[in-house]
């Protein structure tokens, strides 16, 4: 369990130095959920249980490119259980988080707006925006219990009208399970 920034920082800080020790190849990862409200400053509640690595990012011509964690490298979870026992964390304290959502592709501009830290020379990570958060958050609170920790940090985020709707239509384009994505029209007022 995560409970600070620092704490999140100390751990992805001693994975830098486990990889660079290691001579492996260097990786940048994506990052969203609550460590990444923790380290942007965003979180509103104390604990965290992991780090959602949700993507790999690739630089391009382009730009930069998400790729599917699933399964992350067996370099880097390797060095990942040294650090867990190092700090006494969960052996998934870093893990693949929701990389399916790359399937159906990520909001529009995301890979612009990811906030990059560089923990050593073979780990920088990139942070999903409080804009994106908003809607992940809204993808993962949607068939949760109305007290879950998504609608929690949802409503921490503080997303204008504007941002629930579209970040709604993003969600709808995700959720294809029977009952979630059908036409929905509100009660009659008569």
């Amino acid at each position: 369990m995560f409970t600070a920034k620092d704490h999140i920082s100390q751990a992805l800080t001693a994975l830098a130095e486990r990889l660079e020790f290691a001579k492996a190849p260097a990786i940048e990862l994506a990052v969203c959920g609550g460590a990444a409200l923790h380290v942007m400053n965003l979180m509103t509640r104390g604990v965290t249980k992991d780090v959602d690595a949700f993507a790999i990012v690739r630089r391009d011509t382009d730009g930069l490119r998400l790729l599917k964690s699933d399964p992350l490298p067996a370099y880097v979870l390797r060095e990942a259980a040294i650090v867990a026992q190092d700090f006494n964390l969960p052996a998934d304290w870093l893990n693949a988080g929701p990389t399916s959502i790359l399937d159906f592709g990520v909001p529009d501009g995301l890979t612009l707006r990811l906030h990059p830290i560089v923990y050593g020379p073979a780990l920088t990570v990139h942070f999903l925006d409080r804009a994106d958060q908003v809607y992940f958050k809204l993808y993962a609170a949607v068939d949760q219990d109305p007290n879950s920790r998504h609608i929690a940090d949802l409503i921490a985020l503080q997303p204008t009208a504007g941002e629930l709707e579209s970040a709604a239509r993003w969600t709808m384009t995700h959720d294809t399970s029977e009952g979630f994505n059908r036409d929905y029209s509100p009660p009659r007022r008569d």
